[in-house]
């Protein structure tokens, strides 16, 4: 299997620059420079809330406070990234146009969801996570499509599991605008595998959905983490959850 860096497109590689435009990646986010500012100020002025050996013993969360949520979603944004990637590199040879399309697409939002939280967080933003896709054959079409559901599922899950942790307003509204979107995913992949079955919450009880009460799914950090788990070789561990 081909390495993340070794599938970056040519846009991808300039969105990766340390020199990324800010103004290019909030428009493509589609948040106020006003609200963003807000987000970038106050994580650059805090220290010591995460502690990280690169080289041993991977990254540690601390969720003592919001910095810990935030780098927990930016975890999270990488994972998605590197695999909407892939697949947009080389789509699987049973997509039709429209998939491949959507997938190409899909890249770039998931894209800025990571640089977001990688711009934001600053100095203070864990590294870049080590992927594991050996599970997924990405070359058939209905492997990806299955995959690309459970990222999405669980991705909705963990924004909605973790929104109740933060208590800063502009924090919480952003995660409200990034999970809109991975809903929509969820919607559209569930729709390709199951035409009509994309509001169907009775196979996301397991998640916490609620579909009595018309409520997504949402899962805790410490539910989320063993399930991604099986698609990051990086070691994360949590602290003060």
């Amino acid at each position: 299997m081909k390495s993340e860096h070794s599938n970056l497109t040519t846009s991808e590689k300039e969105l990766g620059k340390e020199g990324y435009n800010r103004r290019k990646f909030l428009s493509a986010l589609g948040m106020s420079t006003a609200g963003v500012a807000l987000l970038t100020s106050s994580s650059c002025q805090k220290s010591g809330w995460y502690k990280q050996d690169q080289n041993k013993d991977g990254a540690t969360l601390d969720f003592k406070d919001d910095f810990g949520v935030l780098n927990y979603a930016y975890a999270l944004e990488q994972l998605e990234a590197a695999f909407y990637i892939q697949v947009a590199a080389n789509p699987a040879s049973g997509f039709t146009a429209a998939q491949k399309a959507y997938f190409t697409d899909v890249q770039y939002h998931e894209i800025a969801h990571r640089e977001f939280f990688k711009k934001a967080l600053g100095a203070k933003a864990i590294g870049s996570l080590e992927v594991d896709f050996s599970t997924i054959d990405f070359s058939d079409a209905a492997s990806v499509l299955g995959a690309a559901k459970a990222f999405e599922d669980l991705g909705v899950a963990a924004y909605n599991g973790a929104g109740v942790m933060l208590t800063t307003d502009a924090y919480l509204v952003i995660a409200g605008q990034i999970v809109s979107v991975e809903a929509r995913h969820a919607a559209w992949v569930r729709d390709q595998i199951s035409n009509g079955s994309f509001a169907d919450l009775n196979s996301l009880t397991a998640l916490g959905a609620n579909n009595a009460g018309g409520l997504d799914a949402a899962l805790t950090p410490d539910k989320v983490l063993p399930l991604a788990a099986k698609y990051i070789k990086t070691k994360i561990n949590v602290i003060n959850l």
